[in-house]
């Protein structure tokens, strides 16, 4: 129903304990503007040229950590946003879904040359598929070659204008979105390995998969694995319910309407088990910094499943029939990095889903990170949420 973060870039472009008390953050500086000049100017710039509502962002290094903001929460009561708000968290769920599979691979449970036709006997076949040629790493780092189940013209009208009311409430199992993908006519993007297509049916495979091998769900391995050694108190996948719990901003959407200045939608209450492992976890800012400090620092993952994620990533330029994605990244397992205009990359990801824009990147050892998030989805929340990053970590080049 919802193209992730690949799809709007294609219309423009053994689980370790780590305590919650040795990840705990200091307190934010109440200084906010002054402490990180640049950094505010670019959040005001994401809500006064951007047409942001509202956009908040977290930095952490080894000084603290730094909070601020710009814009709204809630557009009709003029609310401002929150340091502890929750927000669906799109595509950079796909984080999440990676580090669990890493984590089977590290207990031999699986390895990442398994092909799918091993777990999900069957089931990606015909129509220009063999499950036989599709591995694992291959549903992670996108170089599978599978059509993404939300590019689907059927399926994405659902989720446009006036049909995303009607649908919005829609339950869907992961059967049928990765049938979906699987049997749209316009067949693989290109050959098992030979590119990069960003799909969320991957994800929607691995996860699957992770249900296979644990015989548990893929929540359930999520919340054991990551959200409860972590203590991360604002993280969770909702399944099919519909309303965000506890504080949050409103999601404004533009239903994917190509107007130049389309109308804002209030999308905050719908079912995204249209998203599930691909982009369906909701989260929060400080959450996310945890989640990242410890799995850039390799506190969830042993270091040859770390160097499986990080050291080989896939050129995102090479798509085939894919849409085009984020200039100037590759992708990981699951995380992807991008180069920075002064020089150096940051590593992390990102995602969109109705009404939000977010962004998780960092330093590759995870001691200088930024989280933030946007609570609407227009096409140019990249591009201000790229502008927020760039302040933070080329300040010299943000003034």
């Amino acid at each position: 129903m919802t193209r992730t973060l690949s799809a709007q870039a294609g219309l423009l472009i053994a689980a370790l304990a780590v305590t919650a008390s040795t990840l705990a953050a200091p307190a934010a500086s109440a200084d906010a503007a002054s402490a990180r000049p640049a950094v505010q100017r670019a959040l005001d710039a994401a809500v006064a040229k951007g047409g942001a509502p509202g956009i908040v962002a977290e930095v952490r290094d080894r000084k603290g950590v730094w909070f601020g903001s710009a814009g709204v929460a809630d557009i009709r009561t003029g609310r401002k946003r929150l340091q502890a708000e929750r927000f669906r968290i799109g595509s950079t769920t796909k984080a999440f879904t990676a580090t669990v599979v890493l984590q089977l691979a590290a207990e031999r449970k699986l390895t990442l040359d398994d092909t799918v036709e091993k777990w999900l006997p069957g089931l990606v076949q015909g129509n220009g598929y063999d499950g036989r040629r599709i591995t694992i790493r291959m549903l992670l780092n996108h170089s599978s070659g599978i059509f993404n189940y939300g590019n689907d013209a059927e399926f994405f009208a659902k989720g446009t204008g006036d049909a995303w009311y009607e649908h919005r409430h829609d339950s869907y199992t992961p059967e049928q979105l990765v049938r979906i993908g699987l049997t749209n006519a316009a067949g693989p993007y290109f050959e098992p390995g030979k590119g990069f297509g960003y799909s969320n049916t991957n994800y929607f495979l691995a996860a699957m998969i992770i249900e296979k091998v644990t015989g548990r769900t893929y929540g359930e391995e999520v919340h054991r694995r990551i959200i409860r050694p972590l203590g991360l108190t604002s993280t969770y996948l909702p399944g099919t319910e519909s309303k965000i719990r506890g504080a949050h901003p409103r999601h404004y959407s533009t239903l994917f309407s190509p107007d130049p200045d389309p109308e804002l939608h209030d999308a905050t209450e719908m079912n995204q088990s249209f998203a599930w492992a691909a982009g369906g976890i909701v989260s929060s800012t400080g959450d996310l910094q945890r989640f990242f400090r410890a799995l850039l620092g390799g506190r969830l993952l042993p270091p040859a499943q770390q160097r499986e994620m990080f050291d080989n990533p896939v050129d995102t330029s090479v798509t085939g029939k894919a849409h085009p994605w984020i200039p100037g990244t590759r992708y990981g397992l699951g995380v992807f990095t991008q180069k920075l205009s002064c020089g150096g990359a940051v590593w992390g990801n990102g995602g969109l889903t109705y009404g939000s824009w977010t962004y998780a990147m960092g330093s590759r050892d995870g001691k200088h990170l930024l989280t933030s998030q946007i609570n609407g989805d227009r096409s140019s929340g990249l591009s201000a949420l790229t502008g927020v990053l760039e302040a933070e970590f080329c300040p010299a080049t943000s003034r």
